[in-house]
């Protein structure tokens, strides 16, 4: 059934909507639904040549770029397997990341990328550059067989099981999680999307997010395609708060959707460089973090827009709650919405529902929720009890069956969207050769809502300071987990059976950020 995947779904599409716009990069080309599906499938032809086989995971690190669009549409066609790696990667963090998806190819721009391609070569995986330099010529991958058969490709039909899309999640107790998404995940992940925003071939977006992450590719990219509708690249391949307005103005843009760090850098630039028109927006939608109140005040004032707040995690293959359009239902403060196209439920420990107004962990169940990690049975075993999928957040449904969230149940470091682990980032820390102790934590943070700080013991004769562990640190690792603060100490709190636990930990440095001292523990 073409409505249960995703490739299905895009090639109705350029069926019914061939001659509109689907895909811009912002000063240079528009293509066309039809132009797109024919470059799409062009691509996937090299692909089969090149060798990649359905169940192949192959790897992309790229921009947002044309390039990216098609070279991932072209992958999941031939019923392999697309795992975007965020390009600010080091080599190490892309060798382990291209180790646990078991990537079979690495793709990248003509330009290439030296730390995945660094650790390629020590995984052994070969590596292919795509390029499409204007509209009217084709994709160009660097290493395709000549004799590519076109009939190989109309064979190969997409099945709602094929894993479609590999991505990883950290954990708080544990290495990142890999998470495989079907076609029928993702099809029915951009069809509530498409519906709880009413998306049609008449809207027009900006992408502000990388396509690495759910949020970008699936709320910004995958379900605009899929509604007939238009996205714009910036030419730089990335967000840009000065060109962002004048192409919201010169692709008459209906809405957006980002992380509160984007909203509040775009509404600052409101506020200290205003534009001379805005375009007219049905909506703005801000995902992945928890958006202040004012802040969404003051968006709505700024563009003359409801702000759209929602809910999601990768596991869900994005999409879980949220506010509903004002023709649809009310907006409540503080509320992240209604289930969309899920299941819901509030458990307690027991797997016992909760009443209306009562806490306890969200649970989801649907069409678009991930089977399972990936080799990862004890994750697993954690995460799917009851019958139920276990967010790890703690909420309530009020009556209306608005979700409110609480807290976290995880430790995970929601840096403006950003999901860290902090045992990640623990290891990386004690594998410094002066440092003997090292524990991460989440602080508050106006801009990003929450920022990572860490705590380390040195090495007895050391004397290793701030700078030397964020030098490290930034070699290390991607600059979002690199730690905004280190407090160097010599003792760290423990619980009574000698445990640490982050947040007594944070309590304690939260407390002391002021002191230039940090004080010693007793014994």
């Amino acid at each position: 059934m073409a409505s249960s995947t995703l490739t299905g779904l895009l090639k109705k599409v350029a069926g019914e909507f061939p001659s509109r716009r689907a895909v811009s990069v912002s000063g240079q080309f528009d293509l066309t639904h039809a132009r797109l599906q024919e470059l799409i499938d062009q691509a996937a032809s090299q692909l089969v040549a090149s060798g990649v086989k359905p169940g192949d995971v192959v790897a992309l690190t790229f921009p947002n770029t044309i390039e990216f669009v098609i070279l991932f549409l072209a992958v999941i066609r031939i019923r392999a397997t697309a795992a975007p790696l965020n390009a600010a990667y080091t080599s190490d963090e892309f060798q382990f990341y291209l180790s646990d998806s078991g990537s079979k190819l690495l793709l990248t721009s003509q330009e290439g990328n030296k730390p995945a391609q660094s650790a390629a070569s020590v995984l052994n995986i070969p590596h292919i550059t795509a390029s499409l330099p204007q509209p009217a010529s084709d994709v160009t991958l660097s290493s395709t067989r000549p004799e590519s058969n076109p009939d190989s490709l109309s064979r190969l039909v997409n099945d709602p099981a094929d894993v479609a899309l590999f991505l990883h999640t950290s954990g708080t107790t544990s290495r990142p999680k890999g998470v495989p998404l079907t076609q029928l995940n993702l099809s029915s992940s951009v069809q509530n999307i498409k519906s709880v925003y009413k998306l049609t071939e008449s809207d027009s977006t900006v992408i502000v997010l990388p396509l690495f992450h759910v949020h970008g590719l699936l709320a910004g990219l995958l379900s605009s395609l899929v509604a007939g509708a238009a996205v714009t690249l910036p030419s730089a391949g990335r967000f840009s708060a000065s060109t962002f307005w004048s192409d919201m103005n010169a692709f008459s843009a209906t809405w957006y959707t980002a992380v509160p760090t984007i909203h509040q850098i775009i509404l600052d630039r409101h506020l200290n460089n205003p534009e001379p028109v805005y375009p007219k927006l049905r909506f703005i939608r801000s995902c992945s973090a928890s958006l202040a109140p004012v802040i969404l005040e003051r968006l709505e004032e700024a563009f003359g827009a409801p702000v759209l707040e929602a809910y999601a995690m990768t596991e869900a293959a994005h999409l879980m709650t949220s506010n509903p359009l004002p023709e649809d239902g009310p907006h409540k403060a503080g509320s992240v919405g209604k289930p969309v196209g899920q299941e819901m439920a509030i458990l307690d420990e027991n797997g016992v529902e909760q009443e209306c107004g009562k806490s306890g962990e969200v649970c989801i169940r649907g069409p678009n929720v991930t089977a399972g990690y990936k080799n990862n049975p004890e994750a697993n075993k954690a995460a799917f009890r009851f019958g139920w999928f276990h967010t790890g957040d703690l909420g309530f449904l009020d009556s209306d069956r608005y979700l409110q969230l609480v807290g976290r149940i995880k430790e995970l470091i929601n840096r403006g969207g950003e999901k860290i682990s902090p045992i990640e980032v623990d290891a990386v820390l004690l594998s410094h050769p002066d440092i003997a102790q090292a524990v991460c934590f989440g602080v508050p943070d106006d801009k990003f809502g929450e920022e990572i700080n860490c705590a380390i013991i040195p090495r007895e004769g050391s004397n290793i300071d701030e700078a030397e562990v964020l030098r490290f640190c930034k070699k290390n690792l991607a600059a979002f987990k690199v730690p905004k603060k280190v407090f160097i100490t010599d003792s760290l709190p423990k619980t009574a059976t000698g445990k640490i636990q982050r947040r007594f930990v944070a309590e304690h440095f939260l407390a002391q950020i002021s002191t230039a001292k940090v004080p010693k523990f007793g014994a």
